[in-house]
């Protein structure tokens, strides 16, 4: 099994990818791959955003974890 890719560069490949599809919007012909170009849109700024949502709650986990093992470390003493 293969190992995801760092968000970083996740974030930079779907970028990539939103430029190509606004070059593909503006070369549209009709309404029809102007409408499938939207919706590719949508998908993938939608990933982006979760790419980032998720990297927030991991730093959420992170100090959640600190706080905890302050907390520990008090009851300890």
């Amino acid at each position: 099994m293969d190992k995801h890719k760092p968000s970083d560069e996740m974030i930079k490949d779907l970028d990539n990818l939103l430029s190509k599809l606004n070059a593909m919007e503006i070369v549209a012909s009709d309404e029809h791959q102007k409408s499938s170009v939207k919706v590719m849109r949508a998908l993938v700024e939608g990933q982006m955003h979760s790419i980032n949502e998720f990297q927030h709650l991991k730093k959420a986990i992170d100090l959640l974890t600190l706080q905890l093992f302050d907390v520990q470390n008090k009851v300890k003493n």
